[in-house]
C-alpha cells in the first residue's frame, strides 16, 4: 500500500535535526571529543600564525573601508572571539574582510561611522533571525557564476580604491563610485609622489618574492615591517598611519551602543540587508573551504547566528562588519589548528599587540598597506573560474558578466540580486528543456515492439495512448508538455499519463492539466494518472485532479485493466 502523502510529510518533519544538533557550537563538540594539552599547544601556535597574518590585513581593510586602522583590530579581536566561541565551524577565523571594503566605504561616506555601526548591528539581528528560522542552508542556492562575478567585482573595487594610496595622490574628497573615482585619480596625477610609488612597489615585491620562495613566512607583516623601516631610515615624505589617523590606542574602548532613531533605522535598512547577505555568503563560503581542507562539516545556521552576534559585539567595541575570512581560515587549518581555541588565541595575541606595540603602528606607510590590499584583490578574483565560465555556456557567461559589471558600476546588492534572478531563470529554462514527454502505443503493442515511441498524432486510432512524462514537471515546463498533449486529435478510449519518472510537480503544472482532462471527459475518454509518487499525487489532488475527473493507478497496466473491467 502506498504511503499517505500527509504521513510522508510528517515522517520528513520528524527526521529533521533538533535545535541542539543545529546550534551546538563546535567548541562544545571539540571539548566532548576530548581536548588535551597537546591540542592546546597546537592551537596556540596556529593562533599566533593567524594573528601575524591578521594584524596588517585588519588595519589595511579598515583604512580602505574609510575608518581608522584600530577599528579593524577591534573587529578582529571582539568579533573574531565571538565567532570562534559560539560558531558552527571548527576552524573559522572571523574579522574584517576585503569583500566588505566597497560596501562599508559607501555607507561611511553617506552616514559616517555611527551609521555604519548601526547598519552592522541591524545586520547582526537579521543574521540571528535567519539562523533561528533555519534559512542558512538556502545560501548554497546562490549560483556559482554569481559568486565568481561579485567576488571578481569586489577585487576590482578594492584595487581601484588603493590607486591613490599607491601613487601618493592628493585628492581632497575621493568619490566611492568607480567612474567618478577614476576621473578624480586622473585629475590628480600631477600630484603623484615618487617616494610613495617606490614604497608601494617594494611592498608588493616583498610579498610576491616571499610567497614564491618562503610561502610559510608571514609575507604581509614582513612587507609592512621592511617598508616601515625603509621609510623611517630615509625620512621619506610619505603618508603614515600616525600622520593620517594619529596614535593607535593601546586597548579596546569601553562598550557603547551606537545612537539611533526610527528614521535612521529606516534609512539604513537596505544597507543592513546588504551587509547581512554578504556576511552570510562570505562566512559560509569560508566554512565550506575549511570543510574541504579538513573533511569536517560545519553547522551553517549555528555559524550564521554566531556571525550575527559577532557583528553586534564588534560595533559595541568600535569595530566594523565581521565575517568568516577565507585566507585567515585557510592559514589556521594549514598551521595545524585542532579547533576553535586557535581563533580565540589569535584574538588574545592581537590584544597583546595593541597593549605592547601599538606605537610602532604609527610608522607603517599607508602605501605599504595599499600594496597588501592590491595583492589581496588580485587573489580574490577567481581568474581561472572566471574565464572558464565565460567559455562554458552563453547563459552562465551572461549571469557572470551581469553580476560582475553591476557590482563594479552600480553596487554589490544590485549585482547579487540581478545575478541570482538571472541564474534562477536560466536554471528554470534548463529544467523546462529537460522535461520530456513521449507518446507510445497501447501496452500490448509496446510489449511486442520494445522501445518504440512515436508522436501522439500517429496514435489517434488506438484504444489507448500512454504519455510518459520525464523530469521535474513545474510551471516552466507546462507549455512544452501541453503542446504535445493537445496533438491528440480524435481521442482514444483511454489516455494514461505515466508519472513514474516525475520526481516533483508544482501547483501551476498540476492545474494546467485540468482543462486538458475536462476536454477529454467531454469527448468520452477516460484519463488515468499512473505510478505517481506520493508527493506528486498529493499535489495533483490538491490542485483538483481527482475522481471522477481523473483516476489513479499504480501502473500503466493497472490503468488498462481498470478500463477493460
Amino acid at each position: 500500500m502506498s504511503q499517505n502523502p500527509l504521513q510522508h510529510s510528517s515522517a520528513l518533519r520528524h527526521a529533521e535535526p533538533t535545535f541542539a544538533e543545529l546550534f551546538t557550537p563546535k567548541l562544545v563538540t571539540v571539548w566532548r571529543e576530548g581536548y588535551g594539552l597537546r591540542d592546546l599547544r597546537a592551537d596556540a601556535i596556529a593562533g599566533l600564525t593567524v594573528a601575524v597574518v591578521a594584524l596588517p590585513l585588519s588595519m589595511a581593510i579598515a583604512i580602505a573601508s574609510g575608518v581608522s586602522p584600530e577599528r579593524g583590530l577591534y573587529t578582529a579581536i571582539a568579533g573574531g572571539f565571538v565567532v570562534s566561541l559560539i560558531g558552527g565551524s571548527r576552524f573559522q577565523i572571523g574579522g574584517p574582510a576585503g569583500a566588505f571594503i566597497g560596501l562599508v566605504a559607501g555607507i561611511v561616506a553617506r552616514h559616517g561611522y555611527e551609521g555604519l555601526a548601526l547598519a552592522t548591528a541591524m545586520a547582526g539581528v537579521i543574521l540571528i533571525a535567519v539562523a533561528l528560522l533555519r534559512l542558512g542552508t538556502y545560501i548554497k542556492y546562490i549560483p556559482f557564476p554569481v559568486t565568481v562575478g561579485f567576488t571578481a567585482g569586489i577585487g576590482v573595487i578594492i584595487a581601484a580604491s588603493q590607486i591613490s594610496e599607491l601613487l601618493g595622490l592628493k585628492i581632497e574628497h575621493e568619490p566611492t563610485a568607480l567612474v567618478e573615482r577614476l576621473a578624480a585619480i586622473r585629475a590628480a596625477l600631477p600630484t603623484l609622489n615618487w617616494a610613495t610609488i617606490g614604497i608601494s612597489a617594494l611592498s608588493v615585491a616583498v610579498i610576491l618574492v616571499l610567497r614564491r620562495l618562503r610561502p610559510n613566512w608571514p609575507a604581509f607583516l614582513i612587507a609592512v615591517a621592511i617598508t616601515g623601516v625603509v621609510a623611517a631610515i630615509f625620512h621619506l615624505n610619505i603618508a603614515t598611519v600616525t600622520s593620517r589617523f594619529g596614535a593607535v590606542p593601546r586597548s579596546l574602548p569601553a562598550p557603547a551602543l551606537p545612537p539611533f532613531s526610527f528614521k535612521q533605522l529606516q534609512a539604513l535598512l537596505p544597507d543592513a540587508f546588504a551587509i547581512a547577505l554578504l556576511s552570510a555568503i562570505e562566512s559560509l563560503l569560508s566554512a565550506v573551504v575549511a570543510d574541504g581542507m579538513t573533511g569536517r562539516r560545519h553547522r551553517s545556521n549555528c555559524e550564521l547566528g554566531a556571525q550575527g552576534l559577532a557583528s553586534i559585539i564588534s560595533v559595541l567595541f568600535g569595530g566594523i562588519c565581521v565575517t568568516g575570512t577565507v585566507a585567515r581560515t585557510a592559514t589556521n587549518v594549514r598551521s595545524g589548528a585542532r579547533g576553535p581555541v586557535s581563533g580565540m588565541f589569535h584574538c588574545l595575541y592581537l590584544v597583546l599587540f595593541l597593549a605592547v606595540a601599538a606605537p610602532l603602528v604609527g610608522y607603517i606607510p599607508l602605501a605599504s598597506l595599499a600594496g597588501v590590499l592590491i595583492v589581496v584583490s588580485w587573489n580574490m578574483a577567481e581568474k581561472e573560474e572566471f574565464w572558464s565560465l565565460l567559455r562554458t555556456s552563453r547563459g552562465d557567461a551572461l549571469v557572470l558578466l551581469a553580476t560582475f559589471l553591476l557590482t563594479i558600476f552600480v553596487d554589490l546588492m544590485t549585482g547579487i540580486t540581478v545575478g541570482v534572478v538571472m541564474g534562477a531563470l536560466l536554471f528554470m529554462h534548463r529544467m523546462a528543456e529537460s522535461v520530456d514527454i513521449e507518446a507510445s502505443k497501447s501496452l500490448d503493442d509496446v510489449a511486442d515492439e520494445p522501445g518504440e515511441r512515436y508522436d501522439a498524432a500517429q496514435a489517434t486510432d488506438r484504444d489507448t495512448i500512454v504519455y510518459r512524462i520525464s523530469g521535474a514537471f513545474f510551471f516552466g515546463a507546462t507549455a512544452r508538455v501541453l503542446t504535445v498533449l493537445e496533438r491528440v486529435g480524435t481521442p482514444p478510449r483511454l489516455i494514461v499519463l505515466d508519472f513514474s519518472d516525475v520526481p516533483m510537480i508544482d501547483t501551476t503544472a498540476a492545474r494546467s492539466l485540468i482543462a486538458f482532462a475536462k476536454k477529454l471527459n467531454r469527448l468520452g475518454s477516460a484519463v488515468y494518472f499512473a505510478a505517481a509518487r506520493p508527493n506528486v499525487r498529493h499535489t495533483l489532488v490538491l490542485a483538483g485532479l481527482k475522481p471522477p475527473l481523473v483516476r489513479y493507478a499504480a501502473s500503466v497496466a493497472d490503468a488498462e485493466k481498470a478500463v477493460a473491467a
